[in-house]
């Protein structure tokens, strides 16, 4: 039956038609003659509002809106890893093949490809019970993916029929005997609402660390896999830099990048250089663990909103397959920018800043779907969903609504400072003002490296907020003025961030650092400080220890290849700091 209405009236993305009958909220429709894609957000009487997620100039009001009674979905199987979505998950390598470099109004493609088959090897028999959630076969997606095919959300029962070969994603692949006694054909493709969290069987509570080569934020700031982190920060400081290097190197088994709203130049960057880099962890491709949805800029606004409820829900599935997945959003602002520009197309009373009242509610969604949990199914097979998600607050300004919020929800805040991005410090990531809930979890992580690195963590922060207090009070008397004792602080504070916080995202040594690496450095770094502070007691000027080569060698160990380089340059540092004590044991005696 065809479920036919009117435009009545166009405002921007708002689109408020006349006579759609057995409309809900959430149902997706068709408008005008173009068939643009849209979705019903407000019923009044006999008027509905919908927001069109497509460019709508042109329309007028009297062309035709069609109800699909259906809800905005995922289409869900082989061929998601390696591709590039919009918003809506259309493949934007195959529109750019089927229509140019701009997109369409209206071009409507399948999610995944049609054409191509996939070997499909069972993992069950014929008069095999499965249930929901249970891994009917594999396909091997890419080199390093192995799609796991799950019987369907509500699907119960006993095999009929299941085999091996090449299917399509639309073909059946087996046949499922419900208890009622009817047969369902299962296909290689499932369709879910993106707004509707997947179920799975219970929430674990997370343990590991997302391992991401990064040493500010695995050693002092971690998110843990199943987590969740914010990184806010002013125009230039570094936000998405900084989350193309946790997307490339982090240990997640996926990565799912969101460009929303994000300039086109920057997620070109990232689609342009992920197909290059070679995995730490398998020597394959990155491009062959990766998704994304680029959603930028000069896309219509509403969609971005979709964007990100889309990359969740294949994330929600990937994990339950068994696989750790990172989500990456760039940015949350821009996301709150499309609810803020809707909300105010329809009228809502504005809170603070003109965004809607239900902004936390909606921010809060978001980053309740990360979680560690044991997925649907007869085995227990455990996945994550980590999300991270940048915040572009104006001037910087942590207090405004988005980022405020956001802090409320996260496990991990990653606070970007200005100031260190335009003294070239990057990650600029403030360590006073950052803070993390998952430090318990790392007890076991870089305990197999050093059983002492919680004591290096420690006093390295104990140290740079020392420095910290110390730096305002020179900034009035000057440094020289100050005590030895506190010029060693601010002389170790100087290695630590130099050394140590700041990493070099271009460069072929430093752009990763493994964990055993990270460790030794601080190790290193944190026995000077040992070694020195007795030399300023015994009477040796800081300014000798500054010139020591052995000293400033500190702040190149980042780039050492090898752990042996690391600690051949500590072994020098010792030698040299000996002889020093020497020499000053000498002149006093």
């Amino acid at each position: 039956m065809i479920r036919e209405g009117v435009i009545r009236r166009i405002n921007g993305s708002l689109i408020i038609a006349e006579g759609l009958p057995d409309a809900k909220i959430g149902d997706v429709a068709y408008i005008g003659g173009q068939r643009l894609i849209g979705e019903v957000v407000k019923i009044s009487g006999n008027e509905v509002d919908l927001q069109c997620y497509e460019d709508t100039s042109g329309l007028r009001p009297g062309e035709p809106v069609v109800n699909t009674g259906k809800p905005l979905v995922a289409e869900l199987g082989p061929g998601l890893v390696g591709e590039i979505f919009d918003g809506l998950e259309r493949s934007e390598l195959e529109l750019w093949r089927l229509t140019g470099p701009f997109i369409k109004k209206g071009y409507r493609i399948a999610p995944l490809r049609r054409d191509k088959k996939w070997h499909f090897i069972p993992r069950i028999k014929v008069g095999d019970r499965v249930t929901e959630g249970d891994i009917l076969g594999i396909v091997r997606e890419t080199s390093v993916v192995e799609h796991r095919i799950l019987t369907p959300v509500g699907i119960n029962g006993v095999v009929e029929r299941i085999e091996e070969g090449d299917f399509r994603v639309e073909e059946p692949i087996a046949e499922i005997r419900l208890p009622s006694g009817e047969k369902r054909e299962i296909t290689m493709v499932q369709v879910w609402p993106v707004r509707i969290p997947r179920p799975y069987k219970r929430r674990l509570p997370v343990t590991d660390p997302l391992f991401t080569g990064q040493r500010v934020i695995d050693m002092f700031f971690p998110v843990a896999k199943g987590g969740t982190a914010a990184i806010p920060g002013g125009f230039g400081s570094g936000k998405t830099i900084t989350l193309h290097q946790i997307a490339k190197w982090s240990d997640a088994d996926i990565v799912i990048y969101i460009g929303c709203g994000e300039r086109g130049n920057e997620m070109a960057e990232v689609i342009t250089n992920f197909p290059q880099l070679e995995d730490p962890r398998t020597g394959k491709k990155l491009i062959e663990r990766a998704i994304f949805i680029a959603n930028v800029s000069n896309l219509p606004v509403s969609a971005r909103e979709a964007s990100v409820y889309m990359g969740v829900t294949i994330a929600e599935y990937l994990r339950d397959q068994g696989y750790h997945v990172a989500v990456i959003i760039d940015s949350t602002s821009r996301w709150a920018e499309a609810l803020r520009d809707l909300s105010g197309r329809l009228e809502e009373i504005p809170a603070e800043e003109g965004y809607p009242a239900y902004l936390a509610e909606r921010i809060a969604g978001i980053y309740e779907r990360a979680g560690k949990v044991v997925a649907l199914g007869g085995a227990d097979r455990v996945g994550s969903v980590t999300i991270m998600g940048a915040v572009s607050p104006p001037g910087g300004d942590f207090s405004e609504p988005v980022t405020s919020t956001t802090i409320r929800y996260v496990g991990s805040l990653w606070a970007l400072d200005t100031e260190l991005a335009y003294r070239r410090h990057f990650p600029a990531i403030n360590w006073l003002r950052s803070f993390t809930k998952y430090v318990g979890l790392l007890d076991e992580f870089w305990g197999r490296y050093d059983p002492n690195w919680k004591i290096y963590r420690e006093r390295a922060l104990e140290v740079l907020e020392e420095a910290s207090r110390l730096e305002e009070i020179a900034r009035v008397i000057g440094e020289k003025a100050l005590p030895d004792e506190q010029r060693l602080i601010l002389l170790v504070s100087e290695i630590i961030r130099e050394g140590y916080l700041v990493q070099h995202a271009f460069h072929e040594v430093d752009t990763y650092c493994p964990p055993e690496k990270q460790v030794e450095i601080l190790k290193v770094i944190i026995g000077f400080y040992d070694l020195a502070r007795p030399l300023i007691e015994a009477g040796v000027p800081v300014d000798r220890l500054r010139e020591l080569r052995s000293v400033m060698e500190l702040l190149r160990l980042k780039e050492k290849k090898t752990l042996e380089e690391i600690m051949e340059d500590s072994a020098r540092l010792k030698t040299e700091l000996e002889s020093l004590k020497a020499e000053y044991e000498v002149k006093a005696a």
